[in-house]
């Protein structure tokens, strides 16, 4: 038995569980109104699946946005699998939860972001999360109408970063 409650892992996986939810919604009955994701996550985690060129071009991370145009969106209990479109070019990616750095809803003005763990030198062994309260209106420029079928987008959320 432990000698404390875990309450930063236990978060952990309560945030994750939220997102599994959010995409099984989106996967049954689409994205409603103006709601669409903002998804980062490690390029280089063991689980995740993308195409090579991808992987080559963003090494460390990359930012997904599910909004136009998706396909194929199947949730399981350990990530996601979705196709995006990538210059007319589909590509289907499978993305561990494990694996997400940020999930942002700017629609809402939700975001998500999941800290690295910590170095054994600082006696953190579990990830940390902080729930985004910047307003998400200030940090995203309206997307324009939806066309019959856009190109997928990698954007970079650095310059938001404090």
């Amino acid at each position: 038995m432990t000698s404390s409650i875990d309450y930063g892992n236990l978060m952990h996986r309560a945030m994750r569980s939220l997102i599994q939810n959010v995409l099984t919604d989106v996967a049954k009955d689409g994205l409603p109104g103006e709601n669409h994701f903002f998804i980062t996550f490690d390029t280089m985690h063991p689980d995740v699946e993308i195409a090579d060129w991808l992987s080559d071009r963003y090494p460390g991370e990359m930012t997904v946005v599910i909004q136009h145009w998706f396909d194929n969106l199947e949730v399981t209990d350990e990530g996601f699998g979705i196709t995006l479109n990538f210059g007319d070019s589909p590509e289907r990616l499978y993305i561990p939860y494990d694996a997400i750095r940020t999930f942002v809803d700017p629609s809402v003005e939700f975001g998500l972001r999941f800290e690295s763990p910590q170095t054994e030198e600082d006696d953190i062994d579990t990830d940390i999360l902080e729930i985004a309260e910047a307003p998400m209106d200030e940090m995203v420029e309206p997307s324009p109408e939806p066309e019959k079928r856009q190109e997928a987008e990698v954007v970079s959320l650095d310059k938001f970063r404090k």
